[in-house]
């Protein structure tokens, strides 16, 4: 028998990027680096006498090298367009991409710049307006740009994700009942959008509290694109209004939030008819699609809360969403 185990995730050390990073990044001898947050991917927080950053360390064939580099071509697509978000920087052979030869495989690494302010979930009306603003400049920056990266679409956010969560959750329940009679009815919804009046382009598909930073000023910086790809932009948009539904405290906090976030946001860009016609029923495609990420990656993410328990809750929290918008999933 090989002495050899063989190793489904690792965790790096600190220590080790510490001095990797020193060295590639020419940063300070002083620098300290941290070990932030294991996951899907591994964050550690560096920080220098002066500036802040993070150092995100992918997990073994969650991301292509492709799909790394596009994801980077936006961010500085962004930027150049002064658009506030965590970006990526180069090391001093103009690299962004690192690689570690971790016990598990190739692993990739990018360094990215500190977003000013700090995580806030019950922010304000106003912080609500700018997280509006600043989304409709990014997604005017995105329009018709095209990547390299998933195309979300009804296979990809409803098909695919019940393939895999039905492979996981494979024990008759009512919960995956419903999830694939909604599944379908939903992919047949979207034959009839008018795409005509809907506008495309490249998506964040994850904003929400947890992955943008608010200063005390509200003003907003977003981070954490590795969920980025092509498809509907309204797709972002009705990814926050949902996650706001979840987090608020009321339904009345709710509103009021929602409506300044949409001041904001048509402040600078309109939402179509169509496109606010079909933002609830898209909320929960985007929530089958990422039960789907949570039973596809249980070894080295979900494996701490996915259970029949968690399935429980979180078709609970969907019907909730359905019965608010007065949503038809039959």
């Amino acid at each position: 028998m090989s002495k050899e185990i063989p190793v489904t995730a690792s965790t790096l050390s600190a220590q080790y990027l510490k001095e990797f990073l020193v060295e590639n990044f020419q940063l300070s001898p002083t620098t300290t680096c941290k070990l932030f947050r294991t996951g899907i991917n591994h964050l550690y927080m560096v920080d220098t006498e002066t500036e802040k950053f993070v150092f995100r360390v992918y997990t073994l064939n969650w991301r292509t090298r492709t799909e790394i580099e596009e994801e980077i071509r936006l961010l500085l697509h962004l930027k150049q367009n002064h658009i506030s978000v965590s970006y990526p920087i180069a090391d001093k052979h103009h690299s962004f991409i690192q690689e570690f030869n971790a016990p598990e495989g190739i692993r990739f690494g990018v360094l990215f710049s500190f977003a000013k302010g700090k995580k806030i979930p019950l922010f304000t009306e106003h912080a609500s307006f700018n997280i509006g603003l600043t989304m409709a400049k990014m997604h005017k920056a995105t329009t018709n740009f095209q990547y390299k990266r998933v195309t979300y679409s009804a296979n990809t956010l409803l098909i695919d994700s019940f393939a895999t969560a039905k492979s996981f959750f494979s024990s008759p329940s009512d919960e995956m009942t419903f999830v694939e009679k909604t599944s379908k009815h939903l992919a047949s919804e979207f034959d009839k959008i008018d795409v005509k009046q809907v506008r495309f382009g490249g998506v964040h598909f994850d904003i929400w509290f947890d992955n943008m930073h608010i200063d005390e000023k509200d003003e907003i910086t977003i981070f954490d694109f590795d969920f980025c790809g092509n498809g509907m932009l309204c797709l972002d948009i009705a990814y926050f209004m949902v996650q706001l539904y979840n987090t608020q405290p009321t339904e009345a906090d709710y509103e009021r939030k929602v409506a300044a976030f949409l001041k904001g946001y048509e402040s600078i860009t309109k939402i179509s008819d169509e496109e606010k016609r079909i933002m609830p029923m898209l909320s929960v495609c985007i929530w089958f699609f990422y039960l789907g990420v949570q039973c596809d990656r249980f070894e080295n993410w979900s494996n701490v809360f996915l259970n029949e328990n968690h399935l429980k809750r979180f078709i609970g929290i969907v019907k909730k969403w359905i019965s608010y918008k007065q949503l038809s999933v039959e």
